[in-house]
């Protein structure tokens, strides 16, 4: 995977947009619009905000040293399946940031930087949808 490019997209929408989490969410209500009202006590949207903070991190670590982001997600979908998120609809949330970050790019969203993320979004997905660490730690 070019993990140049996926870090390039991310500074290229941080520039144009800044703080992209109201375009993300607003893509993920309209994509499920039953997770909006799990975010009723966040009216200021700083929960949103630490949660693709931490999304970004994620993807950051998967693209580079792998530290801790592939058990995070399996993590991550656990927790959030008690939370009422269904598992399907966390694993999306990816593709609803990579979504995004298409529409903000633009031009600068071209077929190397589209390839690389379809790679990344594959890798993710294969951790959201395999949240046993014990049959994945092999």
């Amino acid at each position: 995977m070019d993990a140049d490019a996926i870090i390039r997209t991310l500074e290229i929408a941080a520039e144009r947009a800044g703080d992209l989490s109201p375009l993300v969410y607003a893509r993920l209500f309209a994509a499920h619009p039953g997770m909006e009202s799990q975010f009723a006590r966040d009216t200021d949207g700083s929960i949103r905000g630490e949660m693709l903070s931490r999304v970004f991190e994620t993807i950051l670590d998967f693209v580079g040293d792998r530290a801790y982001a592939a058990r995070m997600i399996q993590c991550e979908v656990v927790t959030h399946d008690g939370y009422g998120v269904p598992p399907a609809v966390f694993g999306r949330f990816f593709e609803v940031v990579a979504e995004t970050l298409r529409a903000v790019l633009a031009e600068a969203w071209t077929p190397e930087v589209a390839a690389a993320w379809r790679e990344l979004l594959s890798e993710l997905d294969w951790f959201a949808t395999h949240p046993d660490q014990h049959a994945t730690a092999a």
